[in-house]
């Protein structure tokens, strides 16, 4: 990967939607440690938490139940804007929207509102030049909440584990993708697809993986993220594997990832 050029000026950014409806793929560990890569690369980053367990602002050591305000504010109640929720993280340059359980009732409560697809994107319209990247980190679902993000973004990442049966949600996944570029956001793409929980000692984990490039082809990445106990380790201590581990291959594999979304943006 050729090294990536430094920039004099920030923004506007590049929206990415980090998306599976299977929980456990390795999302959020992926949102965090690509946003604290690209950091680390002189990129300014948001992270969105749009999933209700708040897991994102866990991984970044917040406790999200303690929060006055969180996304859901920023969606639902006028006269919150951005700024009103933002946390600064403790990577320099990458900052957090972060999310709780509250999220939940956005759900349910957009369901009458008008261009309610539009919502998120209407709501950070107002930092889209502050920032290189913004990574929504989407709840495993195919709901209003994911089709929010997808509308907002311009490129769509799906963390898939190397498993056989998560090759099977995809499809379904892309479908939905294809629908909302139809419909709501015609500059919607698949930026790629990123094996996650690699184990490449198993025959399973090598055949899943040769399956998932046979299917998708030049929409995998070349990264691929190993399974390592870092990775829970990173949770605990509330900060990316980037700085908690920063000499780990895991640490390593996200810094190749971040090289590859640059060059693919």
């Amino acid at each position: 990967m050729p090294e990536p050029t430094p920039i004099d000026r920030h923004g506007p950014a590049r929206i990415i939607a980090l998306c599976n409806q299977k929980g456990g793929v390795g999302k959020t560990t992926s949102t965090i440690n690509l946003g604290a890569a690209l950091a680390e690369l002189g990129r300014r980053v948001l992270l969105v938490d749009f999933d209700p367990q708040g897991a994102l602002s866990v991984g970044l050591g917040v406790q999200p139940h303690q929060l006055d305000r969180t996304a859901y504010n920023l969606l639902m109640e006028r006269g919150v804007g951005v700024d009103d929720v933002l946390l600064k993280t403790s990577v320099p340059g990458m900052d957090l929207l972060p999310s709780n359980i509250d999220l939940s009732a956005a759900e349910v409560q957009l369901v009458g509102e008008v261009a309610r697809e539009q919502t998120l994107q209407r709501a950070l319209a107002p930092v889209v030049e502050d920032y290189d990247f913004i990574l929504i980190d989407c709840q495993p679902s195919l709901g209003l909440l994911t089709v929010n993000a997808l509308t907002a973004a311009h490129g769509v990442i799906i963390p898939l584990e190397c498993e056989f049966f998560s090759l099977r949600g995809v499809a379904l996944l892309i479908d939905t993708v294809d629908k909302v570029r139809e419909r709501l956001n015609p500059q919607l793409r698949l930026d790629g697809i990123l094996a996650t929980m690699y184990d490449g000692r198993t025959l399973h984990g090598r055949e899943v993986f040769s399956r998932v490039v046979e299917a998708f082809g030049d929409d995998v990445f070349d990264t691929v993220i190993s399974r390592t106990v870092r990775f829970p380790e990173t949770t605990v201590a509330g900060e990316p594997i980037t700085t908690w581990a920063s000499s780990s291959s895991g640490a390593s594999a996200y810094r190749h990832l971040a090289r590859e979304v640059l060059a693919r943006s």
